[in-house]
């Protein structure tokens, strides 16, 4: 038995157990802490990975080296592409999963990670000596060493759930909350505050009628998450099935408005906007006589469903009386109702873009304790913060990920810099070069820059390096064969093909054998061309956007630099700088409130500072932030 390790990961949810992967396959001994291995990245919501930005997001994980794409491919019994209706740019795929399963290949995975290591237990507060933290202390009495720490508490921690008038401590249903870090966190002066979540009622589905609800299949083709060709989807697929409220449901639910800790005081916190209870749907879309519910199938085997659209803490009686005033749900019998819980979280304005925080050099947060909401939100946020603890723990510099590489990106500039004051939730319309990102092209975004800095397997690196030769070469050619006064790569921003490998080409085949691009690319390869062609003139528009955003990166913001100094800033944006300390000029643009006219005063300061001409006096022995940015 060991008691050091070099990094040491606080959570098993999919923030933790993401960043404990990335740690250790950097080569970082690591040590995940989880009060219950057998529930390690438990869907404690919706049985289901991506959907709108979120699919994004896990293909990101995937090209950085991340499991969540590998795990939620081997236990998907239902995979749809999104948004179809739309551009290629806002597609994002989303899988059912087998909730056990999912735990399962999670399980395999960690367990058969070289470097990494599980201990159950709780973790009760951090060991901090000579403003480092240099260790871990439990519930159990154990103290472990490390160099960094990455702290995923999810909703654990001082978790209090909600049914009706019913108040019971926990992270989850049946699962004991954390004590002791949020506490630790506010005597060492760190904002910490409370969130709320939701989560539906479980159905029986032997007590549903399904010849009341509107079937919805999967997709079976070959999307995907994982880029890797040896992962597939092999479970029995299950259908999804559609049902919607009606007045009498509302009715049921506006009388228990009374008993509802959302609106009778007794929680105090804010709830996510983008995922509202179903009480909050009848008082904000009072106008509304109907809802959409989505009944969602636990697993490949299992008769539970989860309820989609129906989160609540109303009251048992309540919950149920109004679900059975929907026609195919009239006798349904449940598992278990739906609850709200309240859990603390930590102010995101106190980290850094490489989710190290402020006041510690070693100490890293991800998940739900930064704000956040969503398992694809956490994942990403955990593999980022796993490789920077694991930077740490070596003596390498941190790394920061920049808005126009990814939507992992996006998202943590966005908790850095933004007022969070609701659970953070990522949409594509947060990022302003969405055409760049998008889910299609991940790897070729990412996966030379994770295989640079040992995230990516070699294995995985030779297969995306071979589809990318195969993608250059036949490009090429395209860009050189002219077909009616056109390359033939222009045309391709008609082929329907890219959707149906089936369809001709827009030209005469005899311009371009189809033959020559190798079998296992051929589809993707196409698929990827049409996409590019379709948006070639408004990526060229992005990147010229990226160039004047890369100028603004360029102008490096001292840690400790001194706003008082200027006078023209208003006392809101003077604030507002000191509190998110932006690394760049770029970042101090984004913060809210901050006006272009004194993003031009600090700009003026930083260059007289530069060349002696004025410097600060609280500033004047700083030097720029150091950190490497992709």
């Amino acid at each position: 038995m060991r008691f050091e390790y070099d990094v040491i990961v606080i959570g098993a949810g999919h923030a933790g157990c993401e960043a404990a992967c990335a740690a250790a396959n950097l080569g970082s001994t690591t040590l995940l802490i989880t009060m219950d291995m057998n529930k390690i990245t438990q869907m404690s919501c919706n049985p289901a990975v991506g959907g709108i930005a979120k699919g994004q997001i896990v293909r990101e994980i995937d090209a950085l080296g991340g499991q969540m794409g590998i795990v939620t491919d081997e236990s998907a019994i239902q995979f749809r592409m999104l948004n179809r209706s739309k551009g290629p740019a806002m597609w994002s795929p989303r899988a059912q999963s087998d909730r056990i399963k999912f735990i399962e290949a999670w399980r395999r995975r960690i367990e058969h990670t070289d470097n990494l290591f599980m201990w159950q237990d709780s973790a009760t507060s951090l060991v901090i000596e000579e403003g480092r933290v240099c260790g871990v202390k439990t519930a159990m009495g154990v103290s472990f060493k490390c160099k960094s720490v990455v702290l995923t508490a999810g909703t654990f921690l001082n978790g209090l759930m909600h049914i009706g008038r019913v108040q019971i401590g926990g992270g989850r249903v049946s699962e004991p909350a954390s004590h002791g870090i949020s506490e630790q966190l506010r005597d060492l002066g760190f904002k910490v505050d409370r969130m709320k979540t939701g989560t539906p009622v479980r159905i029986d589905g032997r007590t549903i009628d399904f010849a009341k609800s509107i079937r919805q299949d999967g997709e079976d083709d070959y999307h995907k998450f994982s880029y890797l060709p040896s992962v597939c989807r092999t479970l029995k697929q299950r259908p999804c099935w559609i049902v919607y409220t009606n007045e009498e449901v509302h009715d049921v639910l506006r009388e228990g408005l009374p008993e509802s800790p959302l609106y009778n005081g007794q929680i105090k916190s804010i709830g996510p906007r983008y995922c509202p209870s179903i009480e909050t749907k009848i008082v904000t879309f009072a106008d509304k006589n109907q809802h959409q519910l989505f009944l969602e199938p636990e697993g490949e085997t299992t008769e539970e469903y989860y309820l989609n659209g129906f989160s609540s803490s109303l009251p048992l009686m309540t919950q149920v009386e109004a679900m059975q005033k929907i026609p195919a749900l009239a006798n349904a019998q449940i598992y278990r109702p739906g609850y709200a819980i309240e859990y603390d979280f930590v102010f995101p304005d106190q980290i850094r873009r490489s989710l190290r925080v402020k006041k510690y050099a070693n100490l890293f947060t991800a998940g739900q304790i930064n704000g956040t909401s969503g398992y694809e939100e956490a994942a990403g946020q955990g593999l980022w913060a796993g490789f920077n603890a694991a930077r740490c723990a070596g003596g390498g510099n941190e790394i920061e990920l920049e808005r126009n590489h990814a939507y992992i990106g996006v998202m943590i500039d966005d908790l850095v810099t933004k007022e969070i004051i609701e659970p953070y939730r990522l949409f594509t319309s947060r990022a302003e070069y969405r055409l760049r990102l998008r889910q299609d092209n991940a790897d070729l975004r990412l996966s030379d820059f994770a295989y640079n800095h040992g995230l990516l397997p070699q294995d995985k690196y030779d297969y995306f390096v071979k589809y990318r030769d195969e993608l250059n070469r036949t490009t090429e050619r395209l860009q050189s064969i002219k077909f009616q006064g056109k390359t033939l790569f222009s045309l391709f921003k008609s082929y329907h093909g890219a959707y149906d490998p089936q369809l001709p080409l827009p030209f005469e085949r005899a311009q371009f054998d189809i033959d020559t691009i190798m079998p296992e690319f051929r589809h993707k390869v196409l698929r990827q061309i049409a996409i590019e062609a379709h948006y070639a003139g408004y990526i060229d528009r992005e990147e010229q956007a990226i160039v004047k955003l890369q100028k603004l990166d360029e102008w490096k913001i001292p840690l400790n630099f001194d706003y008082d100094v200027i006078p023209g800033l208003s006392n809101e944006s003077r604030l507002k700088l000191k509190r998110v300390t932006p690394d760049t000029l770029a970042q101090a643009e984004r913060i809210d409130g901050v006006r272009p006219s004194e993003l031009a005063l600090l700009q003026v300061h930083l260059t007289r500072q530069k060349y002696g001409i004025h410097k600060p006096a609280a500033s004047s022995n700083m030097q720029p932030e150091t950190n490497e940015n992709i």
